[in-house]
This record gives C-alpha cells, structure tokens and sequence, in this order.
C-alpha cells in the first residue's frame, strides 16, 4: 500500500510538468543546433530515395510535404530543397509543391518565417510553384486531414515525449534514471512513439514515405552527451546552493528527451511486420562526429569547444529546464549564468560529444501502385 502511495504521488508530481521541447527563440536554435544539423545531413540520401519511390498521384493537385518538428527553420532548408529537387525530376516545373512546416505553437515562427524568406539557401528561391505553410500544432495530435501528406520528414524532434511521467532524482535526463522511475519513461516512449506512427499513418498518402531521423541510444545505454550532461547537472546542483532557484524547483528540472535504441524503433512492426499500414524500408544506426571536438582537436581552442557545447546546450534544452522557475526575470538569468558556468565547467574537462543517429524510413502500403517500375516518372 505505501509503495503505491508513493507511486501515485511521483505520477502526480510529475504530471504538473510541461515537458516543452520548444527550442530557445531569437534564432538561438539556427545558430547552435549543428549537431542536429549533422545528423539531418547523413539523412538526406534516404530522403531522395524516399522522394523517388514513393507513389506520385496523377493529376494537378499539390504535392505535399510535411516537415515535422521544424523548430526555427534553417535546418529544414536543405532536406526540403533535396526532397523538391527529386520531385521536380519526376513531375516537372510546373505542379505545385507545398512544404508544410509544423511545431508546437510557442515555436519561435517569427524566425522560421524571416529564413523562409530572406535565408540565401530558402528552398523556394528559385522555384515558384514552391508554397511554405506553417502549422502551430502538436504532431502527437491530428496535424493534417487523413491521406494529405505524401512525403514526411521529422529531424530530431520525435525525441521529445508527449509528457513526462515522473520526476528524476538527482538528475534531469531520462538516460540517468533507473527501477520505477526508467520504466515509467520507457512505457511513456513506447506509448508516444506508437502514437507518433499511428498519426502519421492516418495522415499519409497510400504510397506515401516517411523519414524520421533521432539521436540514438547504444546497446550499452550511452548516448554521446553523458560529458555534457552530467557537467551540467552538477551545475544546477550548484545553483540551488547559490539560491538561484529553489530545491523543489531543481526536482521538477525534467526533460522530455528520450534517446531510444534502434529496437525500441522497430518494436511496434515486430509481430506483423507492418504498424498501421506502415512498413520499415530502412532502419540504420550511423557515428556522428561532434566537428566542434574535431575544430578543437586542429587548433586547440579550448574556449571555441567549451562556448559551442555551451550554447548547443543551452538552446536545445534550457528553455525546458527553465520551465521549471516560476519567475520570468529568474528564468532569464538562470538561462544566462547556466551557459557562463557550463562554458567553464567544458573548458575545465574537454570532451567530445560523438553521438548515434538512427534514420528509418516507413512506407504506407499502395494497394494500387506497382513498385516497379512506375509509369508517373519523367
């Protein structure tokens, strides 16, 4: 009786946290998300495969595709731009292309609109018939009408759990938590990513293609990041004892992110082979570099290494753990002074962040088109 009282209390607890996922705004994301960037960039052959086979309807209507999760924009300027040019290949010029860009609705859309239209790389400079749309929506909820989307694309962002289901002692990250409190964040995953598929599914063409790309877990339950993160969990420690927030806001301090291994990935198709009309095409695990430890391996430059992990830091995950602090003006500062002593903490034990990526890539049965060849390609 008394360890469920205690579980109850923790899901209680834990409830009243908002698990945010929402990127630090001003442009911070485009500036600093490279690692992100980088794992896109391994991405980008599976989605010129995926915009080659997937089954092109006939006709004049817009082509659709959805960038999930696009945050501030800059990094969906190059996968949307490869993804057109392999469909321009196979309808023309002239057939409208619709890009729709879709994130929570506190996402910083006043910057994804500016790069949409003043960043040299936009990928509709040069093509008219190229239409950006933005949606300020959930993708755990219905994001278009069923059988809209033909070509899905989700960089990093499904990494984020639709809620967090309990508090995590003595640390913020979900990878650092073990018994009750991990197997409450892998039965919340599971749930969410289940969720994520079955909405996508609903949402995609017959023929259609997705692509999602995540920061992947090892077999050994390392991300990459453990350097960083624990640095940066010994910090909030420290600034609990500098009174800059309070203990029981230090408790509530939780994200979202839940790196998985390629197995949680593919669980959902292991009885059946398909989820929700979806198939996997591809699932693969790739080494990312971190180039900020390969630039500081070339010319030493501790302080380079330690500010770019900082900021990386700080604009992926502080607004999250901000959330936390009750006080606008605390907010801010903490934000501030977490990246000044996280800078010096990285100076202090330089390291590099090599992490996984995992790209899979789910196709959405076509009772009617043939697989090969087809004849909608020009």
């Amino acid at each position: 009786m008394e360890k469920r009282q205690k579980r109850r209390e923790k899901q209680m607890s834990a409830a009243t946290i908002s698990t945010h996922g929402v990127m630090e705004g001003g442009g911070s994301y485009n500036r600093h998300a490279r690692i992100p960037a980088g794992g896109a960039n391994l991405a980008l052959p599976y989605l010129e495969d995926a915009a080659r086979s997937l089954a092109v309807r006939p006709g004049t209507d817009p082509l659709v595709i959805a960038d999930y999760g696009s945050s501030q924009g800059k990094n969906s300027l190059a996968p949307m731009r490869t993804a057109i040019r392999c469909l321009r290949s196979r309808v023309g010029s002239e057939r409208a292309v619709m890009v729709v860009h879709v994130d929570q609705h506190a996402n910083d859309f006043n910057t994804l609109f500016d790069v949409l239209h003043n960043d040299s790389d936009r990928y509709s400079v040069d093509d008219p018939n190229v239409f950006p749309f933005a949606i300020g929506r959930s993708f755990y909820e219905n994001v278009f009408p069923g059988e809209q989307v033909d070509l899905g694309w989700c960089s990093y962002a499904a990494v984020w759990l639709r809620r967090i289901p309990a508090l995590i002692p003595g640390h913020f990250m979900s990878v650092a938590c073990t018994g009750d409190v991990r197997a409450a964040f892998d039965l919340q995953a599971a749930g969410d990513w289940r969720l994520f598929l079955s909405l996508r599914a609903r949402e995609l063409r017959a023929g259609g293609r997705l692509v999602v790309v995540l920061p992947g877990l090892s077999d050994e339950g390392v991300t990459g990041f453990e350097p960083l993160f624990n640095s940066a969990n010994e910090i909030l420690g420290e600034m609990v004892d500098e009174r800059v927030f309070g203990a029981d806001e230090r408790k509530r301090m939780v994200l979202g992110a839940y790196p998985r291994r390629r197995a949680q990935l593919l669980e959902p198709f292991a009885r059946e082979g398909q989820f929700r009309t979806l198939n996997v095409e591809r699932c693969d695990v790739f080494e990312l570099p971190d180039t900020a430890w390969t630039d500081y391996q070339l010319d030493g430059n501790v302080e380079s290494l330690g500010s770019r992990h900082a900021a990386f830091f700080r604009a992926i995950f502080v607004p999250s753990l901000a959330a936390s602090i009750s006080d606008a003006g605390r907010r801010l500062a903490f934000a501030d002074r977490l990246e000044q002593k996280l800078k010096r903490r990285l100076c202090e034990r330089p390291a590099p962040c090599h992490s996984l990526v995992q790209v899979i890539v789910l196709a959405k049965q076509d009772p009617v088109a043939p697989t090969s060849p087809r004849s909608d390609e020009q």
